[in-house]
C-alpha cells in the first residue's frame, strides 16, 4: 500500500513539474513573441510549452550518480571527484529555464520593451536551458 502511495505521490510530483515547465515555456512565448512578430504563432506558444514540460518532467528529478563501489565503500577510482553531468546539466539548465521564465513575467507584468538583443538571449537561455535538462534526463535514465 505504502509503495503505491508513493507512485503515486511521485507520478503527481513530476506532473506539477511538467505543469510549471510549461507555464514557464508560455511566458517565454508571450514575451519573445510580443517582440519577435515572426514568433506570434499559436505553433509557437505550443512548441515552447511542450518542451518546457518535457524539459521540467525529465530533467529535474534526475537520480544521481552512485558515489560508491558495491560493497558500499568510496569507489577506488575516484569517482567522489568527478562531476556528475547529468546532475550538473539538470542544475545548469533549471537555472537558465527558470531565469528566463523569470525575466518574461518581469518583463510583460512590467510592460517593459527590452531591445531585440535581451529577448533573443532569453530565447537562447529558454532553448539552452531546457535542451540541458532534456540531455540529463536522457543521461540519468540511460544509467539507471
Amino acid at each position: 500500500m505504502r509503495s503505491s502511495v508513493r507512485k503515486f505521490a511521485h507520478v503527481l510530483e513530476r506532473f506539477g513539474l511538467a505543469m510549471a515547465g510549461a507555464a514557464s515555456g508560455l511566458f517565454v512565448a508571450a514575451h519573445v513573441g510580443s517582440i519577435i512578430s515572426a514568433l506570434t504563432s499559436q505553433a509557437f506558444i505550443l512548441i515552447m510549452m511542450i518542451s518546457g514540460a518535457v524539459g521540467f518532467y525529465q530533467g529535474i528529478d534526475t537520480p544521481p550518480l552512485a558515489f560508491h563501489g558495491p560493497d558500499h565503500q568510496p569507489s577506488g577510482d575516484g569517482s567522489i571527484a568527478k562531476i556528475d553531468s547529468a546532475e550538473f546539466l539538470s542544475a545548469v539548465g533549471t537555472f537558465l529555464a527558470a531565469l528566463a521564465a523569470f525575466v518574461s513575467v518581469g518583463v510583460i507584468v512590467l510592460r517593459e520593451d527590452l531591445h531585440i538583443f535581451w529577448t533573443t538571449a532569453i530565447l537562447l537561455a529558454w532553448l539552452v536551458g531546457v535542451t540541458m535538462q532534456i540531455i540529463a534526463g536522457a543521461i540519468a535514465r540511460a544509467r539507471s
